[in-house]
């Protein structure tokens, strides 16, 4: 099969709906409103659909993974939002070396684990 594919964008939930789109605002994401219960955050051409939904089971096993250009600059800049200060449930976990790059961790506010990665060049 050879796919044109334009985009890859995953759908996440949200315990608390009105604070994940805060927190993904703070994060740098735009968002664009699709209905009163999904919106659609991007940055550059990547994005997801974060929707007004919450199943435990379901946002306690997900999983993102983002790659970043430099992954030191993103903690910095992340630390500088003070997000576990303004959102009670956001955890933070840092940089990690690994025999692959590096990689940093965010659980947002409902407890989807965004791991942030940056790959060795070879």
């Amino acid at each position: 099969m050879n796919h044109k594919t334009k985009s890859i964008r995953p759908f996440i939930g949200a315990q608390d709906y009105d604070l994940s789109r805060s927190f993904y605002r703070d994060l740098g994401f735009q968002e664009v409103i699709l209905s009163p219960a999904m919106s659609l955050f991007t940055t550059n051409v990547y994005g997801f659909y974060l929707q007004n939904a919450y199943v435990k089971d379901w946002v306690d096993n997900t999983m993102i993974f983002m790659e970043v250009e430099n992954v030191n600059k993103f903690w910095h800049e992340l630390l500088e939002l003070k997000l576990t200060e303004k959102y009670k449930n956001v955890r933070l976990a840092p940089i990690r070396e690994l025999e692959w790059g590096k990689e940093c961790f965010i659980h947002d506010p409902s407890g989807i684990l965004w791991h942030i990665g940056e790959f060795n060049v070879n």
